[in-house]
């Protein structure tokens, strides 16, 4: 095949990849707490032509060989962990997060062998609700997603919430609960929201539904995220904020830039194929 249509076909394959993930950061414009995905290349192979001989010329200064590519690749699709903006919602329930954290969740799952095991996975969705126990004899509620995942607690036990009591949530994730029913009493420190600095995003699996989870040939889960604490929480500080959600760190104006980019790299290169394929045919009409 020419070099010219390979080096065109791989570099398209590459900003096919590309294209997947713009439309995905464009889709979840609206994602409380989702992180955009920026592509990275490389190249997939560079070899060095040597020239005749005769090119070697008294006086010339440049080497004999110049480099050949062979197309782009996609190397990785990294998160951008960028602060999104904070959106005000009066609601006691959502919570924001500021700085470089994530919520730790937790459901349980059936294994490949039936059995109920407890999946932990991590969010920036901080949309929380209020569920009653499973146990009717239980009156507390428990501090949950969305889609009916226990939030934790410093304590590695879901977090729950007498009934009829009203939270506060302060920065370090403490959760005060007042009684309605009892303005005097003092308020109950019922938990602490648990949280995790993002030391490495790059390493992190997205499940879907906004969710992260760690590879499963992981063995030291502390290279890749690091218990947030009072100790390690002076630098690269992670605050909760209660009353607000965060917005996605999807900026339409960048993405619809990098879109035409790769629109046009794509049009360029699929003329590359044209034109290879035109010489082609006029090298297999010639006749001797």
């Amino acid at each position: 095949m020419n070099n010219s249509m390979i080096n065109a076909s791989v570099s398209m394959h590459a900003l096919q990849q590309k294209l997947d993930i713009l439309s995905n950061n464009i889709a979840n414009i609206d994602t409380n707490g989702y992180k955009r995905k920026e592509a990275s290349f490389q190249d997939v192979l560079t070899s060095v032509k040597q020239q005749p001989n005769g090119f070697q010329k008294q006086g010339r200064l440049s080497p004999l060989g110049y480099n050949q590519g062979w197309g782009t690749m996609l190397v990785q699709a990294q998160l951008n962990m960028g602060q999104g903006s904070l959106q005000p919602t009066g609601n006691d329930l959502d919570l924001a997060v500021e700085g470089n954290g994530l919520f730790e969740v937790n459901s349980v799952v059936r294994d490949a062998n039936g059995a109920l095991t407890a999946q932990t996975v991590w969010t920036r969705d901080g949309s929380f609700q209020l569920s009653p126990s499973d146990n009717p004899a239980d009156a507390d509620f428990f501090l949950m997603t969305k889609d009916g995942r226990y939030v934790m607690g410093t304590d590695d036990t879901p977090i729950r919430i007498p009934a009829n009591h009203k939270v506060k949530i302060e920065e370090n994730g403490t959760i005060m609960a007042q009684d309605d029913a009892d303005k005097s009493a003092p308020p109950l420190e019922v938990g602490q929201i648990k949280m995790v600095r993002v030391l490495r995003p790059q390493l992190l699996q997205q499940l879907g539904e906004n969710l992260y989870s760690l590879p499963a040939d992981v063995a030291n889960r502390g290279d890749i995220l690091q218990t947030v604490d009072t100790a390690n929480n002076t630098t690269d500080r992670v605050a909760v904020r209660q009353g607000f959600l965060e917005k996605s760190n999807v900026k339409l104006a960048d993405e619809m830039t990098d879109l035409l980019q790769v629109q046009r790299s794509f049009q360029l290169n699929s003329r590359a194929i044209s034109s290879s394929d035109t010489m082609m045919g006029l090298a297999n009409s010639l006749r001797g």
